[in-house]
């Protein structure tokens, strides 16, 4: 009704790549979940209490364990923050070996103590440490792509392509690995990427257009990255489907940004080159030479295959040659006299994000770019509650208890936002 959604609105629901890789890491986590789940109720028990932190500490002390980290509990649902415990947990396994000659509560703890699957608790052996330092090195890379999909202060949509690109062939050849865990592992997980990332027909196309639009890969990146996934005819068809709806999606912005201004004066200067003839025969000076060659190149183009668009030149020439410190923005910016309508056309696709984790912090209004390692103790307060966010304490001012805070705090930011309708 508001005539403000491009191509009818087709491109408007873009899946959001961290919260894709959670799942497929998650699938790929279930092959190690008794170990996981060990080490998890390991740790909560040393973080339940002061003491038997300070007991921990004291382990490490007499183990001469020099890790300077702190343990930290994992959330589940969040797979980066298993990554997380994993990693520092590992720097602790002479720790954990010696703590129960620390602590006399912990050996009783691991025989009473129930899993959330119903299983009695139990210590870790020397196989749940080869399989966790397994999946930390595999999963590293994981890790960092996260991090860098989630990011906050830089474009992200026009890595998007290329990113699922590495992860395919990444996951492609760890199915040849000589691990059996590791092989097993990968095949769950590409079962899942394949679900949200196997079916181009189902995938939302400004994915593409993301990646075409950066001019270090432009089509020929697309075009054969989309034939390894797919093979030729396959890569082909959707190479051409990309093509046509990139087409259509440039002459919805020729139409809204055109103004015509160009053929108006071309055809002003066309009429008074004319007219400058008949009148009298004046003396061929040298912008008049120029004017004439450019309409005679223009004749020549109109004849040999019509005028190019902005889409095209743009396609036609070379690619940028490629650096990992390429500022997308101000490559668009110094272009954009020569692709007016193009860069319109680049400035809202790139503004997508491909991440929407980034947005869930948006509350915290962080000056800073979002790093979930830094505000790790913030956000498992979130996800368990705690007496200062969370809870109450009892007999409390109603108040100046944390739950009071946070819901006022909320709600001022919402009344700062405009209406939303649906």
């Amino acid at each position: 009704m508001w005539k403000t959604n491009m191509m009818s609105g087709k491109h408007l629901h873009m899946r959001c790549m961290a919260h894709i890789l959670n799942l497929i890491v998650q699938d790929g986590l279930k092959e190690i979940d008794a170990s996981v789940t060990r080490l998890r109720n390991i740790v909560r028990y040393v973080r339940s209490s002061p003491a038997r932190t300070l007991k921990f500490k004291q382990c490490c002390a007499h183990v001469k364990v020099e890790c300077t980290k702190t343990l930290c509990l994992d959330v589940p649902t969040w797979w980066n923050s298993t990554y997380f415990m994993l990693d520092t947990a590992q720097n602790f396994e002479k720790a954990f070996d010696k703590f129960h000659l620390f602590d006399d509560g912990f050996s009783a703890y691991l025989c009473s103590h129930l899993c959330e699957d119903g299983s009695s608790a139990s210590p870790l052996e020397s196989d749940d440490w080869v399989n966790m330092r397994n999946v930390i090195a595999f999963f590293a890379r994981f890790h960092e792509l996260t991090k860098k999909v989630s990011g906050s202060r830089y474009v992200t949509c026009n890595s998007h392509f290329e990113e699922v690109s590495e992860l395919y062939c990444h996951l492609k050849m760890c199915l040849i690995s000589e691990d059996e865990h590791l092989r097993k592992m990968v095949e769950r997980m590409q079962e899942k990427f394949k679900k949200y990332w196997g079916k181009p027909e189902k995938m939302n196309k400004i994915i593409f257009i993301a990646s075409v639009l950066d001019p270090r890969n432009k089509f020929e990146y697309v075009s054969l990255t989309l034939e390894e996934f797919f093979g030729e005819e396959k890569g082909k068809k959707i190479n051409a489907e990309v093509y046509a709806y990139m087409n259509s999606l440039f002459e919805e912005y020729l139409k809204k940004y055109s103004t015509g201004s160009c053929p108006q004066s071309l055809s002003s200067s066309t009429s008074s080159i004319n007219t400058s003839n008949t009148s009298s025969e004046s003396i061929l000076t040298a912008s008049l030479i120029r004017t004439k060659l450019h309409l005679k190149k223009q004749k020549e183009d109109n004849v040999s295959g019509g005028t190019k668009s902005e889409l095209d030149k743009y396609i036609i020439e070379e690619q940028e040659p490629f650096s990992g410190e390429f500022d997308i923005l101000s490559w668009w910016k110094t272009h954009a006299p020569r692709f007016s309508i193009l860069s319109e056309l680049a400035r809202d696709v790139l503004a997508i994000p491909i991440s929407s984790v980034a947005s869930e912090y948006w509350l915290s209004k962080e000056k800073n770019p979002i790093s979930v390692e830094e505000n790790w103790e913030y956000l498992e307060k979130l996800e368990f509650g705690s007496s200062a966010i969370m809870t109450r304490a009892p007999n409390a001012h109603p108040k100046r208890d944390g739950t009071y805070c946070l819901r006022k705090h909320i709600r001022r930011c919402l009344e700062r936002l405009p209406e939303i309708r649906i």
